[in-house]
């Protein structure tokens, strides 16, 4: 890979976004790219065995963010593990391919425009995924990422979706346009390890001379030359550098780094600029703001063995290593679906999703013994929260406040205490009633509990993050947004973002797949754009 400061495009952040953007802009050769990623290269071997993701968790390959206190989860700070490392958050997350509902982004094309359809997206989804034994003419079979069967799934996995077939629901094929129903999910992995957007997009054009990654290199502002971007600055072994961008500087730094890093170069709400010192260079009062997350609340309880307990056992280890098989190849969350805490509803607004071990603590604290997961997933959350500066030293990590079922109604907590009841009576379905005991782990001490009083513990001390932080540099064709329907920032030229900061609503799934279609997406409007000969530009505001 070449070396140098001027190049046609500069890319921030090398996640599922930013990877698959770089290796797309550069696959005719005639276009250099820089590829700029704060953190190391994804050698640990932590990051490519499935089942050891959380051991990540609060490492050197992790930006270890944590939320202010959030005043309806008992005033609790909660941990955002994000990926810090090439292939960013799919080199640490749980692997689960979860497209969601074609509403979700039928809805996306009302506020900003068509081509964020469903229909208008399904190429590009065709063009990420390379499905395992596919016959679905809307998925992928010859795309960048790897999509696998689990190869090796806990017995309890099944036992879980014979409960829930017991409980009333469907099971049904995942990742269909209306995927109303519980599946045993489809992870990105190849022959039973991770398949990040690294392994995907960046190993395949790491010979490219016009590619260009430089690891270890943290953005801290765009350069503008009046409002065009003609670069970045970063951060690279404690000295100061610059990269020129001939044509364009794509932000693809994630819904908490993006917005950061808009703010330090002068867009954002002038109130909030003007509080930490930076020049105004475009009064855009949404930058950082519109931030939604997908919280999760769950119920553990004990069982009989045959579940993840007993992954780090030697011969686990060896299994995994000789056979790509075994519990190492485990994604932790094996099965998951959608259902309605309202039976009246249209669509689904709750996910339920199912490990077969004891995730505790945020994924922190190890398994104590033998058990099972069934946690409730608030999928369209009404409360919105925040993302601001502490400082405007780019090196301070920014302010995360997700504002968790803070919305006036209480809708949120409503729907999400719901989804924790449809947890409790799929457990009494006959298929785990006859597997598990009457002990909960979690929460603790509350066996004797009547269910409403159990859930409510649960939601206060217990809820989490399931890591799907969208919405902060929000697109639409609204003068309001952040970017405009071909992800260009508003009031500057030569600026686009291309990551799930903008997302303007997030959707009822997960968020790795339509990230990787963003940055596919966002590849051709680049090159479009520079066959043109146009560089990217909206009016000023």
């Amino acid at each position: 890979m070449s070396g140098g400061n001027d190049f046609d495009f500069v890319v921030v952040g090398a996640g599922a976004s930013g990877a698959a953007l770089a290796a797309r802009l550069t696959e005719d050769g005639t276009r250099s790219v820089l590829l700029l990623e704060a953190g190391p290269v994804d050698k640990k071997t932590e990051v490519h065995i499935p089942a050891a993701f959380s051991a990540l968790f609060r490492s050197e390959l992790d930006w270890n963010y944590d939320t202010t206190p959030q005043p309806q989860l008992s005033g609790r700070t909660i941990y955002w593990p994000r990926g810090r490392m090439l292939g960013g958050s799919s080199s640490i997350n749980a692997m689960m391919w979860v497209r969601g509902f074609a509403a979700d982004y039928d809805h996306w094309a009302q506020t900003a425009g068509p081509s964020w359809s469903y229909a208008a997206l399904l190429p590009y989804f065709r063009s990420v995924e390379r499905v395992e034994g596919n016959s679905d003419p809307d998925q992928g079979s010859g795309g960048a990422i790897s999509i696998e069967h689990q190869r090796s799934p806990r017995s309890h996995t099944a036992t879980f979706l014979r409960a829930v077939v017991q409980a009333g629901y469907s099971l049904v094929a995942p990742n269909t346009a209306l995927p109303d129903g519980f599946s045993q999910t489809m992870v990105s992995q190849k022959r039973g390890k991770r398949f990040s957007s690294a392994d995907g997009y960046l190993v395949p054009s790491k010979d490219r001379p016009n590619l260009t990654v430089r690891t270890g290199a943290q953005a801290t502002r765009v350069l503008f030359d009046g409002t065009r971007a003609i670069g970045v600055e970063y951060v690279l072994g404690g000295q100061t550098a610059r990269a020129m961008a001939h044509h364009e500087v794509v932000l693809c730094g994630g819904a908490v780094n993006t917005p950061q890093l808009l703010m330090l170069s002068g867009i954002g709400g002038t109130s909030q600029l003007e509080k930490h010192g930076i020049p105004v260079l475009v009064d855009s009062p949404e930058v950082g703001e519109n931030l939604r997350d997908h919280l999760l609340s769950g119920l553990i309880v004990e069982t009989s063995g045959d579940t993840l307990f007993s992954a780090k056992k030697a011969p686990e280890l060896v299994n995994f290593l000789a056979r790509g098989r075994g519990m190492l190849t485990s994604n932790v969350a094996e099965a998951y679906g959608f259902v309605r805490s309202d039976p009246a509803m249209e669509l689904p607004d709750i996910e339920i999703i199912f490990a077969p071990v004891a995730f505790i603590g945020e994924g922190l604290v190890p398994a104590p013994a033998h058990a099972i997961t069934i946690g409730a997933i608030l999928l369209t959350p009404q409360s919105t929260g925040t993302i601001t500066l502490a400082s405007a030293d780019p090196l301070e990590k920014a302010i995360i406040d997700p504002r968790y079922l803070s919305d006036a109604a209480g809708s949120d907590r409503a729907r999400l205490m719901a989804g924790l009841g449809i947890c409790e009576d799929i457990l009494q379905a006959p298929a785990l009633k006859t597997t598990t005991g009457p002990h909960f782990l979690a929460p603790e001490g509350t066996d004797a509990l009547e269910r409403a009083e159990r859930n409510t513990v649960a939601l206060e001390t217990a809820a989490h993050t399931l890591y799907h932080p969208v919405g902060t540099a929000r697109m639409g064709t609204d003068e309001a947004s952040v970017v405009d329907e071909e992800l260009r920032v508003r009031g500057v030229q030569g600026l686009r973002v291309a990551d799930a900061s903008v997302m303007p609503d997030i959707i009822r799934g997960h968020t790795q797949a339509v990230s990787m279609v963003i940055g596919e997406k966002a590849a051709d409007l680049l090159l479009q754009s520079a066959k043109s000969g146009s560089l990217a530009a909206t009016s000023l505001r």
